[in-house]
């Protein structure tokens, strides 16, 4: 498998979310808007990429019996950088006085740390591979998961409150309440994976 194989994989085949379905409880309880997927998207990105790099440069150092324990007390590494960097320069109120994007993630950003997503990379690709093509996988599935979570924000935005990153596309009288509750997150990511598996299943 060649270097972009490696990256656009994530994009395509497997795709963390409409294919995998992996990660759904950050999938579906941060995607009330597109702002709000995005940001836990690139969030997990970060955290992928990095973890990806380091757990592939010391894999050949880690005893079998521990390798488990290692990779999440790497991934919690990173995961507490981008927690910090959040918390300190994307933690103000909205212009309406609505809650910062830090906020509204909440406690799904220290989650990563047991995102079945990170710690399956790791385990399954960076630590049987160089660092190189370990962070090009942590980029592809990453920016998958994130290209994901922004789609569902997105759609889900759009028909719970008539916007798209706050901009007001559809009139309020439209607006269908169910999509921004959690009834409506699976049924918008239902409707995306049909939409996808349709479009990329093999006739």
């Amino acid at each position: 498998m060649n270097h972009w194989e490696n990256f656009s994989k994530g994009f395509i085949r497997e795709n963390p979310t409409f294919v995998l379905v992996l990660g759904m409880c950050p999938t579906l309880a941060t995607t009330t808007s597109a702002i709000n997927g995005l940001g836990m998207g690139m969030a997990t990105t970060f955290v992928l990429m990095l973890s990806n790099v380091a757990i592939s440069l010391i894999a050949g150092s880690v005893p079998d019996k521990v390798r488990i324990p290692a990779y999440i007390v790497v991934i919690a590494a990173f995961v507490t950088i981008v927690d910090l960097l959040m918390a300190a320069y994307v933690n103000s109120p909205g212009p309406n006085g609505e809650p910062s994007l830090y906020d509204q993630l909440g406690i799904f950003i220290p989650l990563i740390v047991v995102n079945c997503i990170v710690l399956g990379r790791a385990e399954s690709f960076a630590a049987k591979n160089r660092a190189l093509p370990s962070l090009l996988d942590g980029a592809g599935i990453g920016l998958g998961f994130a290209f994901a979570l922004t789609l569902l924000g997105a759609v889900r935005e759009l028909l719970g409150n008539g916007s798209v990153f706050g901009l007001q596309m559809l009139p309020k009288t439209t607006n269908i309440l169910i999509f921004v509750l959690a009834p409506g997150a699976f049924i918008a990511l239902g409707y995306l994976i049909m939409i996808v598996n349709r479009l990329t299943v093999k006739k």
